[in-house]
């Protein structure tokens, strides 16, 4: 299902402002990681309807998506 893109948008904004906080980064990197994670693809995309879940739960996948991302590099 691909969401609306108003919406889509004001989510991407919780989203990347929650990461910066739990992540304690600045918001332009916060920024920059969420747009070039997997995760934003999948929202972007309707993969899995991820758009559908929680401000909190997406932050919590961008995090662990770049602790998998250090340990492989």
């Amino acid at each position: 299902m691909i969401a609306n893109r108003f919406l889509l948008m004001h989510k991407y904004v919780r989203v990347i402002e929650l990461l910066s906080v739990q992540a304690g980064i600045p918001l332009r990197e916060a920024l920059d990681r969420f747009y070039l994670s997997i995760t934003h693809d999948e929202m972007e995309n309707g993969i899995s309807d991820m758009h559908c879940r929680s401000d909190g739960y997406l932050a919590e996948e961008l995090m662990a998506e770049f602790v998998d991302n250090t340990l492989v590099s």
